[in-house]
């Protein structure tokens, strides 16, 4: 096998990691000695031990001489564990071959060249793509400050994501259903505006067939505070906390009525009477969402596409037609007047669940 093949394997253990390491990102490694691989490790919590620890205690005393696949540049700086570099060159692992550099400006390159320095081969860029690919919403937060923004949103094959009565269960079956809990169990954060909340009563929950997911925080727009209060997501039985994002002016009555739900009162910036995105994506941001789903309905999707926070989008169609002109769209609001101020979406790819399909592309390079 070559690097490239070992890589492979790597990264296909840090994902193992997808929706337990925020705001860490998901790191695999593997140790291999004359062809043929002495220890895995992949990082499995914000906390624990990383990756290239794993690894290197799985392998015990065959680390030595070996060659350590790992997918994000080790670190050399102490936080809540002690720098890898340290455990690597303790080690006697020979060569180091990382696919991408650490982002994070603070300690960016320092992992390799202290690797280097102290005489280990170190080999970079190898399945590069693919591991930003892996941690993309790391990167966007670490980078930005922002949380890596996902809108999801299932429709006919005329773009419609309810009827006009608002019935909306279900646009597509029960596998396209199953991957977008999948996805939930990834971000950290979903979001919905309150007009959803009083027409679905959504849970926002993570419900995976037959494995143990992990709740976002439950996110709801709501300018005034006009949510229900028997809502579920305000009583339902959760690890994941609810919050609501209301403008200035919101009343202090509903506001502590929520509040004695257990649930958190965010006031936010408010622009042409609504929430204003781009400063509550910052905050969020500030407040540990380092990646958001948002869910809809129309106007959410619609305004989040016109606030430019949009990086990503999982478009699901269903083999539906409503026929008529009357439907709810996927995106609500005003829109271009010229098709030339479309937004472009790139490196799209299609999936298929059952009858379904997805478009999945992005709006902003990583």
């Amino acid at each position: 096998m070559n690097d490239i093949e070992y890589m492979q394997q790597a990264l296909t253990l840090a994902e193992k990691g997808r929706g337990w390491t925020s705001p860490n990102p998901m790191v695999g490694a593997l140790l291999v000695k004359d062809g043929r691989v002495v220890g895995r490790g992949y990082h499995q919590r914000a906390g624990g031990a990383h990756a290239e620890v794993k690894a290197i205690d799985h392998a015990g005393k065959l680390s030595q001489g070996t060659t350590l696949y790992v997918t994000l540049e080790p670190c050399n700086h102490f936080g809540r564990t002690p720098p890898c570099t340290h455990k690597i060159l303790a080690a006697g692992i020979r060569r180091v071959v990382v696919a991408m550099g650490d982002p994070n400006p603070g300690v960016e390159g320092g992992g390799n060249r202290y690797l280097q320095d102290h005489g280990i081969e170190v080999t970079t860029d190898i399945c590069e793509k693919e591991a930003r690919t892996l941690n993309e919403a790391f990167i966007t937060w670490i980078t930005t400050g922002r949380p890596f923004v996902i809108v999801k949103c299932a429709a006919t094959l005329d773009g419609r994501i309810a009827t006009r009565t608002g019935d909306s269960r279900w646009v597509t079956g029960s596998a396209a259903r199953q991957f977008v809990h999948r996805l939930r169990h990834a971000v950290d954060g979903i979001m919905v505006g309150v007009q959803t909340v009083k027409k679905d009563d959504p849970s926002l929950t993570t419900r995976l067939d037959g494995a143990t997911g992990s709740d976002p925080t439950r996110i709801i727009l709501d300018t005034h505070l006009s949510i229900p209060m028997k809502s579920k997501l305000l009583h339902q039985t959760s690890p994941a906390p609810t919050w609501v994002v209301c403008g200035k002016h919101a009343p202090a009555d509903r506001r502590a009525a929520l509040e004695s739900t257990g649930a958190r009162v965010i006031t936010a910036p408010v622009k042409d009477s609504r929430i204003d995105l781009p400063p509550l994506m910052q905050r969020l941001g500030e407040m540990g969402i380092t990646s958001l789903l948002i869910e809809g309905g129309g106007m959410v999707i619609g305004s989040a596409f016109a606030a430019g926070i949009v990086d990503k989008i999982c478009f699901f169609y269903a083999p539906k037609i409503l026929g008529g002109d009357d439907g709810i769209p996927m995106c609500r609001g005003t829109g271009p007047e010229r098709m030339h101020q479309s937004i472009a979406v790139h490196d799209l790819s299609v999936l298929r669940f059952d009858t379904d399909v997805m478009l999945q592309g992005y709006l902003k390079p990583l």
